[in-house]
C-alpha cells in the first residue's frame, strides 16, 4: 500500500470518529430533553386529574350526571 493512501484512509477514519461522537452528543442531548419533557408530562397528567375532581365547595363534581337524567 501506498503511503498516500494509507492517509487518505486514515483521514477518512478521523473523520468518521469525529461525526459518529458528534452524533453521539447530540443523541444525549434529545434523551435528556425527551426526559424531561416525559417529567412535564407527567406532572401535566397529575395538575389535571387533581382539578378534575370534586374538591368541596364547588357546585357539583365534574363527573356528576346532570339532573335531568
Amino acid at each position: 500500500m501506498s503511503e498516500e493512501r494509507l492517509v487518505e484512509i486514515e483521514t477518512k477514519i478521523a473523520f468518521q470518529e469525529q461525526t459518529i461522537k458528534d452524533l453521539n452528543d447530540v443523541l444525549c442531548e434529545q434523551q435528556q430533553e425527551i426526559e424531561r419533557l416525559g417529567s412535564i408530562c407527567d406532572a401535566l397528567v397529575k395538575r389535571v386529574k387533581e382539578l378534575s375532581e370534586f374538591t368541596p365547595g364547588t357546585d357539583a363534581p365534574a363527573n356528576e350526571k346532570p339532573p335531568h337524567y
